[in-house]
């Protein structure tokens, strides 16, 4: 699990209220009889008759006796699918952000292009999954990433057991697979449920992707000096991550890039954390810092003198990191774009 998000992973854990929402029983016992709805059937996608199959990344073959249409999915795979052609009915994972002023309510980064007044936000951050919304859906399917094997992201760990009886679960990987691997998954996914993959718009956003990859490896040729830093800010520690189990950063040093591996790592092996009068352990031509409203962004870090004194920052090198990557072809390709583009345009600083 990525980055920061991985803190947030083991201590909030142990938080989190065990025994689900009241009346989950008998919310279950009816859950088994009633009629699924078809208010999710998926835009674009064709109807396909017959059972439906999929083996998902733990190895588990789901099937059921037809197409799922109700989909309820993790708010970043919800976006890829939507991409391929798949619509869901409900999410759960950052959706929105909300002004504490107006209570206008912004589309999270990890939301994509999903119309975020058109799904059931079933929970927005991190441990919150309404089951009795959820139920109240009628879910065929529920879909999430994986980045730990077995643990189904954003699906709380207290809550597991109950929310796996009500639909079946798919779960793909979202770690240790390069970039191009997982995008097939999300594809493959995306074609079983009914979408048209092979579209032209679709071939397009791959060729471009393609294009985009090979336009970072001759960069990466180029500037073999410049060291590269993956990176994400807490109000008490930088984390700075290692590039081999993350699917982009495994396809960056796959393509060529000079990556910063950190030296201790996490029980989990992801990051390591730095006190801020240590932000310098590693030095750092480009930071690649973690764009997620969790995380601390450029304006913010202008309080910690430390960071403002890296070569990097002074340089004006410090670019986005998509750190939880929508796995669709169109949002891929401009990850790869403004790494080349920040790659041909470093200079090395450190």
């Amino acid at each position: 699990m990525p980055s920061n998000a991985r803190a947030t992973h083991l201590t909030r854990r142990g938080l989190l209220a065990a025994g689900g929402a009241l009346g989950l029983g008998a919310a279950l016992a009816a859950c088994g009889s009633e009629t699924k709805g078809s208010g999710g059937s998926s835009a674009g996608a064709t109807e396909k008759a017959g059972p439906w199959k999929f083996t998902d990344d733990r190895g588990t073959a789901v099937e059921v006796k037809s197409t799922p249409k109700n989909i309820v999915a993790f708010t970043g795979t919800a976006a890829a699918l939507k991409d391929f052609g798949i619509e869901v009915k409900g999410v759960f994972g950052p959706t929105y952000v909300e002004d504490p002023k107006t209570k206008e309510k912004k589309p999270d980064v990890q939301a994509g292009d999903l119309d975020i007044t058109k799904v059931k936000v079933i929970g927005n951050v991190w441990g919150e999954f309404k089951i009795e919304e959820y139920l109240k859906l009628s879910p065929e399917l529920l879909i999430t990433d994986m980045w730990e094997k077995n643990d189904l992201w954003y699906v709380p760990a207290e809550q597991k057991d109950k929310i796996l009886k009500i639909a079946p679960s798919v779960a793909l990987w979202a770690a240790d697979k390069s970039m191009p691997a997982v995008l097939q998954r999300h594809a493959d996914l995306a074609a079983s449920l009914g979408a048209d993959v092979k579209t032209k718009r679709i071939q397009d956003d791959k060729a471009r992707f393609e294009a985009a990859a090979e336009r970072v490896r001759q960069a990466a040729k180029g500037k073999k000096d410049i060291k590269v830093l993956i990176g994400s800010g807490s109000p008490d520690l930088f984390y700075v991550s290692t590039p081999v189990r993350p699917t982009d950063t495994l396809f960056f040093k796959e393509l060529g890039v000079n990556l910063v591996v950190p030296t201790k790592l996490d029980q989990g092996g992801w990051f390591e954390g730095l006190s801020w009068e240590n932000v310098d352990k590693y030095a750092a031509d480009v930071i690649m810092l973690d764009n997620r409203t969790s995380a601390l962004q450029p304006e913010a870090l202008k309080a910690k003198p430390t960071w403002a004194a890296l070569p990097a920052v002074k340089a004006g090198q410090v670019i986005p990191r998509v750190t939880e990557p929508i796995y669709s072809y169109a949002k891929c390709a401009p990850l790869l774009e403004d790494l080349a583009k920040a790659l041909e345009n470093a200079k090395k600083v450190s």
